[in-house]
């Protein structure tokens, strides 16, 4: 299913442009001089036929600039924006302006230079040019697509390629501050990815996005950015617009403003119509969605369920006598023996293991098919994990995926239109740490075990569990994701995560974690964060916590194709219909969840505002319950 959220996150809709009259001399004076020389239409023509990773083309100033200048006043001063944000994109939008064709004549009569702006874009004039420049075919006047988006601090665009419709050229026209040029450091740029070609089993070719981005192109003023939109090519992203460091904060704020949209393919009664044309574009697209399927091959990481009936019945506890513990169990599920009391205690905290709990979760989990526990790891265990992993935050890690494979036991996640992190499954772990790595123990020893495996049945209330996927994520600031994907297993089946960020500032900070208080105190002085500043002092508030992101959500799926994007949960007014449940990332807590076919799953966007990377281990569980093993029993 081709992705909403790329459809949506710049415009509401597309439609036939209001006819005006627009002279050729009066189209070329919006223009700034001397674009339309023959000369300067071979020089950009020219460099776009040589430009990589893909064919793309830069246009600087595109313009005049006096009415471009206009168009950003008119902007300013008319529209407002609301925040809008999704798995791919956080961003602000007009409240009032999903296309400029939808407003009545009062609000057209508010914004002449931007409607001067549309028609010279749209005009026959520059499409003529941009047609010959990219090679693209004709391009319509008729079914204008474009949009207002503004990016401030922490707003970003996930990796996409727009393949969607009759689209045929993306273009952003960029309107940052004139007076104040706009610098690399601050990000918000327009980054595209290479491809590589491989065959897939049938002889098909499946193009396969780098994880890497290998061109980025900074935003300036009065700069049109473009690209003919290629199935399973043209990948891009927009960089995050970072947050200022504290020096630079309370300066001027970073608004990066854009008009953006899409050329599209000629409609009927235009010149260069062709019937059936949008009709074979869309099959073509379909094609590049199934062939990304078949591609799902070549995508990493790649499950690796292990039968837990294949495991040892005991646990290695390394304490061969039981010490008067409690037994914890259920008329259900089978006995946690001594022996397997003696080894969870190694990891997990002791209150989970009274049997009275143990039936207040399984309840609980009855009632809601989720649970969140916290502290789930023992105190000793959890100190241990948590200096391992403050001790891997402050070694530096390479900055490209090969040199992170090849210099560390980090894989990464890819295709980045799906997901971006790192990762270490336990049947690829190969420790060079002359140290024991707690980390490694509850991939290798303790998840696997079938102590955990009778713990987790007793908690849930299955019947049965069958196998487990598990695998160990870190999420690095400023560049890791999962993206919203659909869970399309017959069964239901169990997934947790157990938490294992050491740091402190995330959402939803965990008021009943005491240790994280300490930790916030120790991060003062090495985040920079060292006192008030003098507009804290005089106004007596506390200084807001700026949003980055890191947290796991499971939504409905939506199956109307023509319903909005199923992906969005927070927009105006805060709604979050269709959450089914939610996480921070935080330290020590764990997250159970039955997770049902079609239910959506993603970890948003870590920022770079983010005081230290998302850590955590999830687990992927086939379970039986009663009721269905009764179900297969009797047909």
């Amino acid at each position: 299913m081709k992705r909403k959220t790329e459809e949506t996150h710049q415009s509401n809709g597309h439609h036939e442009a209001k006819k005006r009259v627009v002279s050729g001399d009066a189209v070329i004076s919006r223009f700034r001089d001397g674009l339309f020389d023959p000369a300067e239409l071979e020089k950009y023509t020219k460099s776009y036929a040589a430009s990589g990773p893909y064919k793309h083309g830069v246009i600087s100033p595109l313009i005049a600039p006096d009415l471009l200048r206009s168009v950003r006043n008119e902007i300013e001063q008319n529209l407002s924006f609301t925040e809008k944000e999704t798995d791919i994109y956080k961003i602000f939008q007009s409240g009032d302006l999903a296309n400029l064709d939808g407003l009545d004549d009062a609000s057209l009569s508010r914004l002449p230079s931007l409607l001067q702006l549309r028609d010279a874009l749209y005009s026959a004039k520059f499409r003529a040019y941009l047609s010959s420049l990219t090679g693209s075919g004709e391009l319509s006047g008729k079914k204008t697509d474009m949009a207002i988006n503004v990016y401030t601090e922490g707003c970003h665009l996930l990796c996409h390629d727009d393949v969607i419709g009759s689209r045929r050229v993306s273009y952003i026209l960029y309107l940052t501050d004139p007076d104040t040029p706009w610098q690399a450091e601050w990000g918000g740029a327009l980054r595209l990815y290479p491809t590589t070609t491989v065959k897939d089993d049938n002889g098909q070719d499946i193009k396969i996005p780098s994880p890497d981005f290998t061109l980025s192109i900074p935003p300036a003023f009065n700069q049109l950015s473009f690209f003919t939109v290629q199935p399973g090519e043209s990948f891009h992203d927009v960089e995050e617009v970072y947050h200022p460091s504290e020096q630079d904060k309370g300066k001027q704020k970073r608004v990066r403003m854009a008009i953006s949209g899409w050329f599209h393919i000629p409609q009927e009664g235009e010149e260069g119509y062709e019937p059936g044309l949008e009709e074979r574009l869309a099959e073509r697209s379909s094609l590049s969605q199934l062939q990304g399927r078949n591609g799902d091959a070549y995508d990493r990481p790649q499950p690796q369920p292990i039968n837990w009936d294949a495991e040892p019945a005991q646990p290695d506890s390394g304490k061969g006598k039981g010490k008067g513990k409690q037994a914890v169990q259920t008329e259900d599920a089978e006995e946690l023996t001594e022996a397997d009391l003696d080894f969870l205690l190694q990891f997990l905290a002791p209150s989970y293991l009274t049997p009275d709990i143990a039936e207040e979760l399984s309840e609980a989990f009855s009632n809601d098919s989720s649970l969140s526990l916290e502290k789930v790891l023992s105190e000793k265990f959890a100190a241990r994990v948590r200096e391992y992993i403050e001790r891997q935050e402050k070694k530096e890690l390479p900055s490209s995926s090969d040199e992170i494979e090849s210099s560390t036991n980090w894989k990464v996640a890819r295709p980045p239109h799906k997901h971006r992190y790192l990762f270490q499954q336990p049947q690829n772990i190969t420790s060079s740490d002359s140290e024991a790595n707690p980390i490694e123990e509850l991939l290798t020893k303790y998840l696997p075990s079938q102590a955990f495996r009778k713990w987790l049945t007793l908690i849930t209330g299955a019947d049965r569990l069958t196998d487990h996927n598990l695998l160990v994520r870190r999420f690095r600031r400023g560049q890791d994701y999962t993206l919203a994907n659909s869970y399309e297993g017959e069964e239901p089946r169990l997934e947790f995560t157990i938490g294992l960020t050491a740091t402190p500032g995330w959402e939803k900070a965990d008021v009943n974690n005491e240790e994280d208080e300490d930790l916030e105190e120790k991060e003062v002085t090495k985040n920079g964060k060292d006192g008030s500043t003098e507009a804290d002092e005089s106004d007596g508030k506390e200084k807001e916590e700026p949003s980055v992101g890191g947290y796991e959500i499971y939504m409905s799926g939506d199956d109307d194709e023509d319903a909005g994007d199923a992906a969005i949960y927070k927009a105006a007014h805060g709604d979050d219909d269709g959450i089914l449940f939610s996480m921070a990332a935080g330290w020590n807590r764990m997250s159970i969840v039955l997770r049902d076919s079609g239910t959506l799953k993603f970890v948003k966007y870590v920022s770079a505002a983010a005081r230290g990377d998302r850590w955590d281990i999830t687990g992927e569980v086939g379970v039986v319950f009663a009721d269905d093993q009764e179900e297969e029993e009797g047909e």
